[in-house]
């Protein structure tokens, strides 16, 4: 007899931006479950890129770029390739697994990256990072973020400059439609995006949602889900076969 699937009838709500969560849909299908996207932030090109072309046009007086996230490579590279290519000394960052891969299918040889925690902690822990007096460093992201990063640069001696290169917004979305589709678990990547889902609930509809299993990929997430009223929170790690592994875990005791 063939073993079950472990996410066999289990329909699972994936909220990363629609072009980010077509691997993980086809992952959690794999497992047997149902994917319902439903992307709780909308990313998009610059309305005006003056300033990025601008700051490029410098990037051979930098000695590190650091690219926070896969969409800063996917627009900070464009834009670079637009412009010339990566001086060869530069030294090239990030924060996670998936940024590290798509720094690589860009032609990047070698990205300094951490290997367990994906955070901007666990960047700033490597001793690449440590002694960065008198460097330039230029930070590739969206139109804002975490200042965690820059100040911790600037207090070990970096000149620290923001590229950003591409612009976040809240989609549109119906609770109502999200509710009909009978979510059994929801993933939830990013403070931001956990931030602009509660805004669009109603208090009854307050009381459905936060009473699913709510699987997020840092504590800190889940730090800001225990106060916007989550109860069941599981924390899995920042790539995807972790947060697969926690969905087959909570399937199986479920």
């Amino acid at each position: 007899m063939t073993a079950a699937l472990p996410l066999a009838g289990l329909n699972i709500v994936v909220t990363r931006p629609r072009e980010q969560a077509a691997m993980l849909a086809q992952e959690i299908q794999k497992l047997g479950g149902t994917c319902i996207p439903f992307p709780l932030l909308e990313i998009s090109p610059l309305a005006d890129d003056t300033q990025l072309r601008a700051i490029i046009a410098h990037l051979p007086e930098f000695q590190l770029a650091i690219f926070i996230s896969p969409n800063a490579v996917r627009y900070g590279m464009a834009a670079i390739r637009n412009c010339g290519n990566l001086p060869e000394s530069l030294q090239i960052a990030t924060i996670g697994l998936s940024s590290a891969k798509a720094l690589h299918d860009c032609g990047v040889g070698k990205v300094i990256a951490p290997q367990q925690r994906f955070d901007s902690e666990a960047l700033l822990a490597l001793p690449e990072l440590q002694d960065m007096r008198g460097k330039r460093v230029l930070i590739f992201r969206g139109d804002s973020g975490r200042e965690l990063l820059a100040d911790t640069l600037k207090l070990r001696g970096a000149n620290v400059q923001y590229a950003s290169c591409y612009q976040r917004g809240r989609p549109q979305h119906n609770i109502t439609d999200l509710l009909a589709a009978k979510p059994d678990a929801l993933s939830v990547s990013s403070s931001e995006a956990l931030r602009n889902l509660s805004e669009m609930l109603s208090p009854p509809d307050r009381e459905l949602i936060t009473a699913l299993p709510l699987f997020v990929s840092h504590d800190r997430i889940a730090a800001a889900a225990h106060k916007l009223g989550w109860h069941n929170i599981i924390s899995a790690s920042g790539d995807d076969r972790g947060l697969l592994s926690a969905l087959a875990a909570w399937a199986t005791q479920k």
